[in-house]
């Protein structure tokens, strides 16, 4: 290690020269400093990257192309691997499978149909990168703000109120809500007052604690493992990931302050840890790498959370070194848990070489150790 990398939230500035002397300016005491590789491919045992640009998964070609080897939206290779995105793989096939209502299954099981539903494809296009434009993906956004969104509170539900329109409100959860607002975001809805205030749940009611002064009242009476005596991991996750997504220069101070906890309390935790005892993993399964996740999470998606908010903490190394001990000698990661056969159609193989747990391992990695 020859290099010094200095991890800040937003409002910290810091100055480095690399001529032998390193000048550092504090302007906040939350300044978190770790030890970084001069070069983040150090870490790997192979180069993977040839193989992501492979024309299979033309999803993963286009994040490699833009987020690994940092090419612009204007260049000539990432443009036709957008619109590959649209036209071969999966994307296709899970549109096709959408009825003319912009629902999947039937109207009622946005959410209960486990993984065929609406809620859930729209968070698989939006992780594929499907087009906002698309006048099919639009569809299907609307609907699930029709029929998901609780008119008084703004969160998402997991059925809709027959009598009202809407969600229900005794049915409004974390993880979905912060799901739903991750994928509208990346579906072109971040400036729809609809979605903003869907954010504002997030930053009104989503915990990150560990049952220090457990609040009560709405939501938090219902469904104990969501709203418990301590914060859902999963539903801490996903609040977290659709904050994130939002543009620096879009948040506000209450969004950029529940941010600062969010990330926090996973750091709090060691991402994957049991914050009173930091010997013991909260859930084992998070230790197995899966794409896509819907309602759950793992190690890997939670760094890379965090690495985009730009953390490079001491308590995340733990979680780093178990993503680089999980390559195989070709600089590849294996699907280790899925939900295939719950989905409209299947998303790679279990146990096989996995080109989006790689995609994002390198995506991750890159991020911390630049």
């Amino acid at each position: 290690m020859d290099t010094v990398t200095f991890c800040f939230y937003p409002d910290i500035h810091l100055t480095i020269e690399n001529n032998g002397t390193k000048k550092v300016k504090f302007l906040n005491h939350r300044m978190i400093l770790v030890l970084a590789v001069a070069n983040w491919k150090s870490t790997l045992k192979a180069d993977a990257t040839d193989w992501l640009l492979e024309e299979d998964n033309p999803s993963v070609r286009y994040y490699t192309l833009t987020e690994i080897l940092d090419k612009s939206q204007c260049n000539p290779e990432v443009k036709k691997a957008k619109e590959a995105i649209m036209n071969e793989g999966l994307v296709p096939k899970i549109l096709e499978k959408m009825t003319d209502g912009g629902y999947w299954e039937t109207s009622p099981s946005f959410y209960t149909a486990k993984y065929k539903g609406t809620s859930w494809q729209l968070i698989i296009l939006a992780e594929f990168g499907a087009d906002a434009t698309d006048s099919r993906i639009k569809k299907a956004c609307e609907f699930m703000l029709e029929n998901s969104q609780h008119y008084e509170s703004h969160g998402f539900s997991i059925a809709k109120a027959e009598k009202t329109g809407g969600g229900r409100g005794s049915g409004v959860i974390p993880c979905l809500t912060g799901n739903m607002v991750w994928s509208l975001i990346r579906l072109g809805y971040l400036d729809d007052p609809r979605v903003q205030a869907g954010i504002k749940w997030i930053t009104t009611y989503q915990r990150f604690d560990d049952g220090e002064g457990t609040p009560k009242g709405w939501p938090y009476d219902k469904y104990v493992m969501c709203f418990g005596k301590h914060s859902c991991h999963m539903g801490a996750a996903k609040a977290l990931k659709a904050l994130t997504e939002i543009p620096a220069e879009k948040r506000d101070s209450k969004t950029q302050a529940t941010i600062e906890n969010g990330a926090e309390y996973f750091l709090r935790h060691h991402i994957f840890k049991k914050s009173h005892d930091l010997t013991k993993v909260s859930k084992p399964s998070w230790l197995h790498f899966g794409f896509p996740l819907m309602y759950q999470t793992d190690v890997l998606e939670i760094l890379g959370i965090l690495t985009i908010l730009g953390c490079k903490d001491k308590r995340m190394q733990e979680a780093v070194d178990l993503v680089v001990s999980k390559q195989d000698l070709q600089g590849r990661w294996k699907l280790e848990s899925t939900f295939n056969e719950r989905f409209q159609t299947n998303i790679e193989h279990k146990s096989e070489n996995s080109k989006w747990i790689t995609l994002n391992a390198l995506k991750a990695l890159k991020r911390y150790y630049s």
